[in-house]
């Protein structure tokens, strides 16, 4: 705090909040002091270039860094580095706070239209922000390569420019990737039907990706007893001990997949009718009972491991910034794959989907339906549940013809 109520250039009003920021994030001191020192020196050099706050850019940090090369200054990489890191960090900040404008980003129109098409996925259609991301970047490519950085006609668009498109993709991409090119760009030319642009056979024009869904692959699940190895290897001890049981039970006992994990809130907790509020894909909510274990792991840590914080995500990250994880990030896999480590385990693989997928083999080795299964799993189509039909082998044998001219 002393070296940011000693700044008296463009910053000096921000660069106290800014630091109590920090704090409440939970940075410690030392990070705290380095931060702050890069922020004051960068504060005294715009003071001296007159430099409007409102027109902060990527630039200046770019002239900043250059400034010790010009007066012939050796700097070694690593710190040019941490200055570049800490810079970016404090220019992210003050934006989100409104200090300084947005990064100006020079847009053509087939991003613009790819944009209009994430925001219809976003708000009409209600998809998950991945699969919004994964179908915007199609849709991008696709008009790029149709149209360049030029005007954006979808009434020239034809039926071999769609199928063209698909197969220079199909050369390059494995064919699970190729169906996920395939759909993205379906939905984006019945979004452009939607709006008028192009006339329902182009849609129908795109091709379909060769699949035999006879032949899935067999889920990798595993076993109970490592599973609770690796639940009972958690510090309990510890803040993130205790985060990281919880979260492991929520797997295990109700094969959540580690996005909805993560979008758990505080509110989603139902103690009185022992109840959790679980947002799935395509933002649909269901309730499910909280087993006692699993309530009893998530009390431990609200109690005694949960750091104090405005963040209303019911997990919180180790290490500051002390926040939710975010989604997208592979926070849930890092702990699992460090309970695994702890556990000594060998495990089929060290994702956390593994979980999921040994719920539904214990529920299907314990005479539950594939119906059954599904709702427990929260499965759309039944397609999806019939995979760990191939994991109960002694039912399947019952189904097996006998060799011909094998012993009776």
């Amino acid at each position: 705090m002393a070296l940011a109520s000693r700044a008296a250039g463009p910053l000096a009003a921000h660069l106290g909040p800014w630091v109590r920021s920090l704090i409440d994030k939970q940075y410690v001191a030392a990070v705290v002091y380095v931060k702050s020192r890069h922020a004051a020196a960068f504060d005294r050099w715009l003071a001296a270039l007159r430099t409007d706050l409102e027109d902060l850019s990527e630039v200046h940090l770019a002239q900043y860094q250059d400034r010790r090369r010009r007066l012939r200054r050796p700097v070694c990489v690593a710190t040019r580095q941490q200055e570049r890191r800490e810079l970016v960090h404090l220019l992210r900040d003050l934006r989100e706070l409104g200090v300084c404008s947005t990064a100006r980003v020079a847009t053509t129109p087939s991003d613009d239209l790819a944009a209009d098409f994430g925001h219809h996925l976003q708000h009409q259609q209600g998809l998950a922000s991945s699969s919004i991301e994964r179908y915007r970047k199609v849709a991008e490519q696709f008009l790029v390569e149709r149209f360049g950085r030029g005007a954006v006609d979808l009434s020239t668009v034809g039926a071999a420019d769609v199928v063209g498109f698909v197969q220079r993709q199909s050369k390059r991409l494995t064919p699970p990737a190729m169906k996920c090119v395939v759909n993205g760009l379906r939905s984006f030319l019945r979004y452009a039907q939607y709006c008028g642009n192009v006339a329902p056979e182009l849609v129908a024009a795109v091709p379909a990706v060769a699949s035999w869904a006879c032949t899935p692959a067999v889920p990798k699940a595993i076993s109970a007893e490592h599973a609770q190895r690796a639940i009972d290897g958690c510090d309990a001890t510890t803040a993130t001990g205790l985060r990281d049981r919880a979260v492991l039970l929520l797997l295990a006992r109700l094969g959540l997949r580690a996005r909805e994990v993560i979008a758990l809130r505080l509110e989603d907790c139902d103690w009185d009718r022992g109840q959790l509020l679980v947002r799935g894909k395509g933002r649909r909510e269901c309730i499910l009972p909280m087993p006692v274990d699993v309530g009893e792991a998530i009390a431990s840590y609200l109690e005694r491991g949960r750091p104090a914080c405005r963040d209303r995500h019911l997990f919180l990250r180790s290490m500051a910034p002390v926040c939710g994880f975010l989604q997208g990030a592979d926070g849930i896999g890092s702990i699992v794959r460090y309970a695994l480590r702890r556990a000594e385990v060998d495990a089929p693989h060290s994702g956390s989907h593994q979980f999921r997928h040994a719920l539904a083999v214990r529920m299907l080795q314990g005479g539950a339906s594939l119906p059954e299964i599904g709702e427990v799993l929260r499965h759309r189509s039944p397609q999806s549940t019939s995979i760990y039909a191939r994991v109960d082998i002694e039912a399947l044998r019952t189904l097996a013809v006998a060799w011909p001219g094998a012993a009776q």
